[in-house]
């Protein structure tokens, strides 16, 4: 490699380190002024080789929606969680159940989400994944009311380190609960509780909440925290989610 390529991916290092989000090889290209701009090939090339420097290392360059970024090893979670005393939040099955539903249907309204899943939509499920940018209103269905159509987002994408909706598991291939956690990496139990924790969650360290796919609630035991939902949906009586944009 030759001087100006080391400068290069040193350059490219700084900046993934120091940028505290994924860049793209057309950002870390506009670090340069236009006279000394590497091509994207070049780019590539760098990030080729910072990647092949974290092969023994604790970390890993992974490309994501939202560009390159570095991040611990999901199999070093276990431990590096540790340094957080607050625990990670969790999230009820309801709620991964229709953030599992907007992924694999998308685009989708609530009202074809409760009809697929049997129950009411609690408005602070659709809040919350609002809340996290997880899920956005791409449109509405040319039907009486004009229902919010619901889609996933780029942040939903880098959450769950996934570079496309097509690195999700296919349907076809799920066949319960365990197959679905060895796809998408979750090692730890999913909690039966909604928000029982609050507290910051490293996302750095790859271990994402979702759990659930569209069929999968008699066995995951969802009627629970859906009934806790709606009860606190109704006593607090939040607007509509087909509003919230």
């Amino acid at each position: 490699m030759t001087e100006i390529n080391s400068t290069l991916v040193q350059i490219v290092e700084g900046a993934l380190l120091a940028a505290g989000r994924p860049l793209t090889p057309a950002q870390l290209g506009e670090l340069f002024e236009e006279h000394e701009r590497p091509s994207p090939a070049d780019i590539r090339e760098a990030l080729a080789a910072a990647a092949e420097r974290c092969a023994d290392r604790g970390y890993e360059l992974r490309e994501v929606a939202g560009g390159f970024r570095y991040q611990v090893r999901q199999s070093l979670a276990p431990w590096v969680a540790r340094l957080w005393q607050e625990r990670p939040q969790k999230y009820s099955r309801a709620l991964l159940e229709t953030l599992a539903l907007i992924a694999y249907r998308q685009p989708i309204t609530r009202g074809e989400i409760e009809e697929i899943r049997g129950v009411a939509v609690s408005s602070n499920i659709i809040k919350t994944l609002h809340e996290r940018e997880w899920i956005r209103v791409v449109g509405h269905r040319d039907v009486p009311g004009r229902p919010a159509m619901y889609a996933t987002t780029r942040q939903f994408l880098d959450y769950f380190n996934l570079k496309n909706l097509d690195q999700l598991p296919a349907l076809a291939e799920i066949r319960d609960l365990e197959t679905l956690n060895a796809e998408l990496g979750f090692n730890d139990p999913l909690e039966s509780a909604a928000n029982d924790a609050s507290g910051s969650e490293s996302a750095a360290a790859g271990t994402p909440d979702l759990s659930l796919v569209p069929g999968l609630a008699a066995e995951a035991g969802a009627e629970d925290d859906e009934s806790a939902e709606q009860a606190a949906d109704s006593n607090a009586s939040p607007p509509d989610s087909d509003q919230i944009h």
